[in-house]
């Protein structure tokens, strides 16, 4: 498995598949400008031409946030998570930020037990935020 810099070509081969495969409340339309922007990160996880997962960051002017994190259903709990979050925390620590915020759905434990083996700390909640019901649960990371 290979973790690179995320591009449209591989934006277009999940174009299909992205809602379905990847849970991602994300459009095609809204990853395509995010990854051309000068102020974000994306990473891809590739098994040759097959994308895996892709995650992402926003270098904020105070501080880093994540915007997801995303594996392919098919292949989750297989550590694609943990690499691509390894990759864009080494990304964000390559900035003169202190700090790494990320929001996740309080009822999306394996992500949660992710975030707190790399030190993120529960910092707050949002009500409702997910869907117009689901509390999301904010965190922090120190760099």
């Amino acid at each position: 498995m290979q973790i690179s810099r995320m591009n449209i070509e591989d934006l277009k081969k999940i174009e299909e598949i992205l809602e379905e495969e990847f849970d991602n409340f994300w459009s095609y339309n809204i990853l395509s400008e995010e990854i051309l922007k000068k102020d974000t990160i994306y990473v891809v996880a590739k098994e040759g031409e097959k994308i895996l997962g892709f995650a992402g960051i926003w270098i904020a002017p105070d501080d880093v946030q994540i915007t997801n994190v995303v594996v392919r259903k098919n292949e989750r709990k297989k550590g694609i998570g943990t690499l691509l979050l390894e990759k864009i925390i080494k990304e964000a620590e390559k900035t003169d930020k202190k700090e790494i915020f990320l929001e996740v759905n309080e009822n999306n434990f394996y992500a949660i037990k992710l975030y707190e083996k790399f030190k993120f700390e529960k910092i707050g909640e949002r009500k409702k935020y997910y869907n117009g019901k689901d509390t999301a649960i904010i965190m922090r990371k120190n760099i």
